[in-house]
């Protein structure tokens, strides 16, 4: 299940060629011309619902696949009633609200697992919240400008455990947090296949019931 179908469409597609076949796709956007550079879309789809044109792509792809999508946004109201029945959760929900956080919860309360990707321009890093692991709220509690505390918390986990800190994410994030105006996050259609390798990569050994890295650990790949 995929909550989100912004970063969460390359995923989708990611995942159907893998070999998921039982697909759900929730999210309540259109498509925008802004989206192109990075997401799974084409000039054709703009304008159009996301859910609606992923669901056609991943369709011409394997139409015997079971591509359920709901053209709505989640809410705490309505978030356990989409999650039931689910194996694994990919949360690629905006920080724009808690309700990441309140996602997250409702998952492990039910003991899914949940895959956080995340596109950082040349590379992508990936956590994963289980019901035995502390939630993101650890890395920090307020929403706002919650994506800049896990790209620094990414950056220190890389320099402690792989004594290799990216020194070129660092300067990227001095230089945006520098910008005179709030822009949204530099993302690139690299990171975006990187997230989508990582979390199809996660959720197959997932359903193999294969060793995986949770929270506080976390998954760095870059090109």
């Amino acid at each position: 299940m995929l909550a989100g179908a912004g970063l969460g469409s390359v995923i989708a597609e990611s995942m159907l060629r893998i070999g998921f076949q039982n697909i759900t796709i929730i999210d309540g956007d259109k498509v925008e011309l802004s989206n192109l550079n990075r997401q799974n879309y084409t000039q054709n789809d703009v304008g159009k619902n996301k859910v609606d044109a992923l669901k056609n792509r991943l369709k011409e792809i394997n139409p015997l696949a079971n591509i359920r999508v709901e053209n709505i946004f989640l809410t705490e109201e309505n978030v356990q009633q989409y999650i039931m029945n689910c194996d694994i959760a990919v949360n690629t929900v905006d920080f724009n609200s808690d309700f990441p956080f309140i996602f997250d919860k409702k998952c492990v309360e039910m003991k899914i697992p949940v895959l956080h990707p995340y596109n950082l321009g040349w590379a992508s890093a990936l956590i994963v919240l289980t019901a035995k692991t502390d939630p993101l709220t650890k890395i920090q509690s307020d929403f706002q400008y919650f994506e800049l505390a896990v790209v620094e918390y990414i950056i220190g986990y890389c320099k402690k455990y792989f004594n290799d800190e990216p020194l070129w994410l660092r300067d990227v994030l001095k230089e945006y947090t520098q910008e005179p105006v709030k822009l949204p996050p530099p993302q690139l259609s690299v990171g975006s296949a990187l997230a989508a390798a990582l979390s199809t990569l996660v959720a197959c050994r997932i359903v193999l019931n294969r060793p995986i890295r949770v929270f506080p650990e976390i998954y760095y790949l870059e090109s």
